[in-house]
């Protein structure tokens, strides 16, 4: 097994096309799958499930996915390392569970950085796919929170993973919804009074458990739910709908407009919003600075 087999596993399951890997490797696609066909061979394993819709990742094969990205960053960093190069300082990604203040805070890092060449990346992300992604260490960071209902599932993952949390803030539960809905000029929000509202929940995907969800009290049943996927389309519905999400309240009017208002839920409930990281790496200097500016961010008053 080669690095350089590795690098063609990972470009094939980006890609996820045989045909569309081998030409952005500057391959044939026999030479391809047959230098793919040796690794199998040679690890008694299968990479790639194949059908008539395409190729697909086995459980194999996402396994051997996590282990290769681990091996290729450390040999990149050893390299960087011994041929003087300074990269690392230039590169930062993180994936973050939807908040707005985690792109502003990384915009803010990014203005202040004062290089001028980097390879910066932010993914909002389901909270499975945040989890994978530090553990991959395709991110170096990732953003979500824990309260006393997730706490044991998220920190058994976490633990399974060689991950760790650490918290940034504590804040209440928030309603989020637009400034024209008729509970807007309300001073709190119970639960009755949402119950002729559409609730918004980020789809979490295959892992669409309570637990991962990205709302907190997510297992009140709701008489109408509306799930989403980004950002913007949240916003439209609250807009179009008169729906809302539960949030940290804390939000960011340059980003998302003034059209939208957080109104504290009638809950004890807390969130403690952190940032995840893997337990055998040290912060690079732009996470320690990313994570200052978070820091930054709090309950509102």
């Amino acid at each position: 097994m080669t690095l350089q087999q590795m690098k063609y596993v990972i470009e094939i399951a980006e890609r996820g096309s045989m045909n569309e890997a081998a030409k952005s490797l500057y391959l044939s696609q026999p030479s391809l799958s047959g230098s793919l066909k040796e690794l199998e061979k040679e690890l008694g394993i299968t990479v790639f499930s194949r059908s008539n819709r395409g190729i697909e990742l086995t459980t194999q094969g996402r396994e051997f996915i996590g282990y290769a990205r681990q091996i290729l960053e450390q040999y990149e960093l050893m390299e960087n390392h011994y041929h003087g190069k300074n990269d690392t300082e230039k590169k930062f990604y993180v994936s973050t569970q939807h908040y707005t203040f985690a792109v502003e805070a990384f915009s803010k890092v990014l203005k202040r950085a004062g290089i001028d060449e980097y390879d910066f990346a932010i993914y909002e992300t389901r909270t499975h796919e945040i989890i994978e992604d530090v553990k991959n260490m395709r991110s170096e960071l990732g953003i979500l929170y824990l309260n006393d209902f997730n706490e044991r599932v998220i920190n058994k993952e976490l633990t399974e993973n060689n991950l760790i949390f650490t918290e940034l803030f504590t804040c209440d539960t928030y309603v989020y919804l637009s400034a024209d809905n008729p509970l807007s000029k309300k001073p709190s929000i119970s639960f009755k009074e949402l119950d002729g509202y559409p609730c918004l929940s980020f789809d979490q995907g295959n892992k669409n458990s309570f637990y991962f969800a990205e709302e907190v009290l997510s297992t009140y049943p709701y008489k109408k739910t509306i799930h989403v996927n980004d950002r913007a389309t949240a916003l439209n519905m609250m807009t179009l709908l008169n729906g809302f999400t539960l949030c940290s309240g804390v939000i960011c009017e340059e980003l998302n407009g003034d059209g939208y208002i957080a109104i504290p839920l009638e809950s004890d409930e807390k969130m403690r919003i952190g940032y995840i990281k893997r337990t055998d790496s040290k912060l690079s200097d732009i996470a320690k600075k990313f994570i200052k500016e978070m820091k930054k961010y709090g309950p509102i008053k």
